[in-house]
């Protein structure tokens, strides 16, 4: 069998889209090990991406300008008011489907096309391509991003020339998938599809990952370490947990001498959390690593594991660090709504608790440092969701599947 990968993101460290992506295709080639993996690599800015690592036969990259050129700016000015047709968007689209239309994409049996960020460009680049017949295309978040529940875009007349585009798109390609089976579901619905929108979840393999920054600490905590690192957007209530946590230390004296609460935090709220919590020693509110050093710290000294989710009315996304989190063996505690992906993947309640219920949280968490105390066996909180099988199973599913409904 012979496949393409069409990546926007392959970084090493910095987004969770080059993490799932490259670990995508480390998951592929074990699936299938004797077939042919070549790789279409479109970015818009130079990175270090130890593509070495990777297991392909070959690998295209192309450094893309996606700087709109003067002259079309001001045009489009008036050519957007006139025809309703961004001239600018287009340029963009156009620099990612002009090394598209010119890949000889007829040897392959399947197509990946992988986006990044929140345009979506290289999926909107589709449009007008042949390979749309034998494209996978993976919306790795709701598209368009205003229907997003943690989104605080405006519905505009941009975005809404875009969503356009993007029914075609959907309605003519092979098959649309997504890591989350909610979101598949949310997906399908919008777009009016009379095909199934599939699920593959994101993956994490530590083989695509280069670890040798890594530094080793001589001294490990015996204390139990609340680990959390990521971003705080998207609605995602950090404080709820974090009160949660203070009222735990100020009435139990074992949990304020026994655990830490560290976070690791990408964003714009350190100096407000570090100056709400600074009464509370075990509380460190510190900058964000590298994903080497993050991986490295939550392996060693990370006791119980924190995942946030959008903390809106639902969460129809799978939160990219799960499958690495997934990886660790440890406990977490997932802080999620009501609707929510990780509600259907993590089946002991324990380690679930509802964003907006802080005595909820306060328990669930007392419950788990309790526990780490006693032992510090191995879990598997997700069980064998991110496993290379199940995988395998669900990538037969969308490779096997027919374009008739």
């Amino acid at each position: 069998m012979k496949f393409l990968v069409i990546a926007q993101d392959l970084r090493i460290s910095g987004t969770s889209e080059g993490i799932v992506s490259r670990s995508f295709i480390a998951k592929l080639r074990i699936a299938y090990p004797k077939s042919v993996i070549d790789v279409l690599y479109l970015k818009h800015h130079p990175s270090e991406d130890r593509l070495d690592l990777l297991p392909v036969n070959s690998i295209e990259i192309h450094l893309l300008k996606l700087k709109i050129p003067f002259h079309i700016y001001w045009f489009n000015k008036l050519y957007w008011r006139l025809f309703h047709t961004s001239l600018s968007q287009e340029y963009v689209h156009n620099q990612y489907a002009y090394f598209i239309k010119n890949k000889n994409t007829d040897t392959y049996d399947h197509i990946f096309v992988r986006s990044s960020g929140l345009d979506f460009e290289i999926i909107l680049a589709l449009e007008k391509t042949k390979i749309l017949e034998k494209a996978i295309i993976n919306f790795h978040d709701p598209y368009p991003v205003f229907w997003n529940t943690g989104s605080n875009k405006d519905i505009t007349n941009l975005e809404l020339f875009k969503f356009k585009k993007m029914l075609k798109i959907v309605k003519e390609a092979k098959v649309c998938m997504s890591p989350a089976k909610l979101l598949s579901q949310d997906m399908a619905h919008l777009y009016g599809s009379t095909k199934e929108f599939y699920v593959l979840p994101h993956q994490y393999s530590e083989s695509v990952f280069d670890f040798s920054d890594r530094i080793k600490k001589d001294e490990k905590s015996d204390k139990i370490i609340i680990s959390y690192h990521g971003a705080i957007q998207f609605s995602r209530n950090v404080d709820i947990l974090l009160d949660a946590y203070s009222e735990l230390i100020e009435e139990d004296i074992a949990i304020k001498e026994k655990t830490e609460f560290i976070l690791r935090l990408r964003g714009s709220h350190n100096k407000r959390l570090i100056e709400k919590y600074k009464i509370h020693t075990t509380i460190k509110i510190l900058d964000e690593l590298n994903f080497s050093q993050s991986s490295y710290e939550q392996m060693t000294n990370g006791s119980i594991l924190i995942l946030l989710e959008d903390c809106s009315t639902h969460s129809n996304i799978l939160v990219g660090k799960a499958p690495f989190l997934a990886s660790l063996q440890k406990p977490v505690l997932s802080i999620s709504p009501n609707r929510s992906e990780l509600q259907e993947i993590i089946k002991d309640k324990k380690y679930i608790a509802k964003y907006y219920d802080k005595h909820e949280i306060k328990v669930k968490l007392y419950e788990l440092i309790k526990d780490r105390l006693q032992s510090k066996e191995k879990l598997h909180p997700f069980g064998d969701y991110f496993s290379d099988e199940n995988f395998k199973i669900m990538l037969d599913k969308i490779l096997n599947c027919s374009t008739v409904v």
